[in-house]
């Protein structure tokens, strides 16, 4: 893209000789993966299989064996290279990306969801992607733009859709408030001393339309963002539980964008806010892109919202993508996740709450499976049918790039003393209950997130190509591997889950279990004495099929119990068959119904294993 600004973009003459990819019929059919960009491939690995399933022995970086492990802390100066390589660029890009579209798909991934793409400060290493500098740019570190179209041009041609991560709420640190002073929030507006150059310092103009323009590598880009009135300048948040404050101040040195102002329903939308619109249209004409993952919504008011997602669908039904898929980060807890959705039309929600705390300690024995399954249910909260809200208006996962919910304590779900037993386990629970299942990079190779007594984000954003700061603190090896067992066996589960609706669809219940020797007296699983080693059974129901299964939160020994099942669905003696267990000797066995607790059948899971009977 060579344009620097949006009047010189003709969306009607790009749309008018092209025909764009469809939508899904149902989001919830699919199963997304989210990396970091800069994280994931730089196209440079040895060894791994290339989008045809051949193997690629051309490249320079071979693959991690378990001799590399921590390989990069051998001396403290070592030790501190690694931790430091954390915190730039790493090299990850698109055509890296391009190149592993086999190794997801092969996964079971049918939607990519990457990190934004857009060209960065010049002047930090934002290789995360969300300080924008040019919102018609690609970042160079990651390619160009050719490059993002072959991405997901091939996607397409693998079956997967391409979900863009964008920014609406703030633009990078491209400006810099007069004066020394503290630039905390406050409700009248900072004076500033003037864009930033390509050198970090404000010694471009601040204001609209300066002539000649900056340099393209200073202030924000297109020309039109460059105009003091798209900005709120009141200073950066410190209470994030006040509304004006988290609506206007700037997230740190990203400056937040003027949206317009009013009440939902009466809003008067700002010109920045028009031309983040036509920016983001014209992503979507340009690439094909299937969808947003929309940053920091519970940041913008509800009418700017509202006001983006109204003029995104109709651009994106009139070239042919009915179902435009348009994903929230809404923070703040369910109720304001519920009422943001409910509000602004948009598709759905990622993770709600406390979402992931449940759903990882549930798998490691340390929370009530009520606690999980009881999120799911109708409840006053939503007052629909949980079937009906949940299934489609939620992306569920357990591990991601911020980890919020852990505070000080950041690591993902295999930093835990033998978490690496049950990461299938966690990945195939999330896969299997209600919502849209989201893998975080590296999850299929047991990453663990660690890397020092400090709780940066950084450690839990390993590079998958290795490099300077590779996962399990490596440098120099890649995780392209398919032979690892949870890769192999999640592959396994996710095409289970593409191949019987039931298990995309189907409204879900935790079931009663009764030990073995009993088979009367019948309960949920639960925690005693502080932890929880059981069966956890549950069930999918759709028109009128049922599909049962369970996860054991034992790590050392199989468990044994009676599971109830849908007592009108069963007659006394069918026979249920194990399509799929984590011990290969039970596939294929069949269990018999009986008349307990209504209709139960007696099941054993491996230690740490999951299982599941049609």
């Amino acid at each position: 893209m060579s344009s620097q600004r949006l009047s010189d973009i003709d969306l009607l003459a790009l749309t008018s000789s092209h025909t764009y990819f469809s939508s899904p019929i149902a989001w919830e059919d699919q199963v997304f993966y989210f990396m970091m960009l800069d994280r994931f491939s730089d196209g440079n690995e040895n060894g791994y299989r290339d989008n045809q399933g051949n193997w690629v022995k051309t490249g320079s970086t071979p693959l991690y064996t378990s001799a590399d492990w921590e390989n990069a802390l051998k001396t403290p100066q070592d030790a501190q290279a690694w931790r430091e390589a954390g915190t730039r660029y790493l090299g990850g890009n698109l055509k890296g990306l391009t190149q592993k579209i086999g190794y997801l798909k092969r996964l079971g991934v049918t939607a990519l969801w990457v990190s934004p793409i857009f060209k960065q400060v010049h002047f930090q290493q934002t290789y995360h992607g969300y300080g924008i500098q040019n919102f018609l740019e690609v970042e160079p570190h990651f390619g160009t733009g050719e490059d993002l179209k072959d991405l997901v041009r091939t996607a397409h041609e693998n079956g997967i859709y391409v979900i863009l991560d964008i920014i609406l709420n703030h633009a990078g640190n491209v400006f810099s408030y007069a004066g020394d002073r503290n630039r905390y929030w406050t409700d009248t507006t900072y004076p500033v001393e003037g864009f930033n150059d390509a050198q970090g310092n404000p010694t471009l103009p601040f204001v609209k339309n300066p002539q000649p323009l900056p340099n393209i590598n200073g202030a924000i880009w297109p020309a039109e963002f460059q105009d003091p009135d798209a900005f709120t300048r009141k200073g950066y948040i410190r209470n994030w539980d006040y509304p004006s404050e988290f609506r206007e101040g700037d997230f740190g040195d990203l400056k937040d964008i003027r949206h317009g102002y009013g009440s939902d329903d009466d809003y008067q939308t700002s010109e920045a806010l028009h031309h983040l619109c036509k920016a983001y249209q014209y992503w979507i004409t340009y690439a094909d892109i299937d969808g947003f993952r929309i940053d920091t919504v519970k940041h913008m008011d509800v009418g700017a919202t509202r006001y983006f997602v109204s003029v995104i669908r109709e651009f994106t039904q009139n070239i042919g993508k009915e179902n435009f898929f348009l994903l929230g980060e809404i923070t703040g807890g369910r109720i304001r996740a519920y009422d943001t959705l409910e509000l602004t039309g948009l598709s759905a929600a990622l993770g709600i709450d406390d979402l992931p705390d449940k759903l990882e300690y549930l798998v490691k024995g340390y929370r009530n499976p009520n606690d999980y399954f009881s999120l799911f249910r109708n409840s006053e909260l939503v007052n629909k049918g949980s079937h009906i809200w949940f299934r489609n208006k939620v992306v569920t996962s357990f591990d991601d790039h911020d980890q919020v919910r852990k505070g000080k304590h950041k690591a993902r779900f295999c930093a835990d003393d033998g978490a690496s037993k049950v990461v299938l386990n966690v990945l195939a629970l999330n896969a299997m209950t209600l919502g849209i299942p989201c893998i975080y990079y590296g999850s299929e190779q047991c990453f663990d997130g660690e890397g020092g007594g400090d709780s940066a984000d950084r450690y839990i954003r390993e590079s998958m190509f290795g490099g300077a700061f590779g996962a399990f603190r490596t440098k120099g090896v890649h995780f392209f591997n398919e032979d690892n067992p949870v890769y192999q066996e999640l592959t396994k589960i996710l095409g289970i889950r593409q191949k019987h609706m039931v298990l995309r669809r189907g409204r879900q219940y935790l079931r009663e279990i009764s030990a073995p020797d009993n088979g009367v007296n019948f309960g949920l699983p639960e925690m005693m004495g502080g932890e929880m080693r059981s069966v956890v059974p549950w069930s999918r129901i759709f028109n009128d099929q049922e599909m049962l299964l369970a996860i054991n939160t034992d790590y050392n020994q199989p468990r044994t119990a009676w599971v109830t099942i849908d007592n009108g669905l069963h007659q006394i003696g069918n026979v249920l068959k194990c399509i799929y267990s984590t011990d290969a000797a039970q596939r294929g066995q069949s269990v018999t119904v009986e008349a307990r607790n209504g209709k139960a059948v007696l099941v054993t899971i491996p230690a740490a294993g999951f299982v599941i009977f049609e």
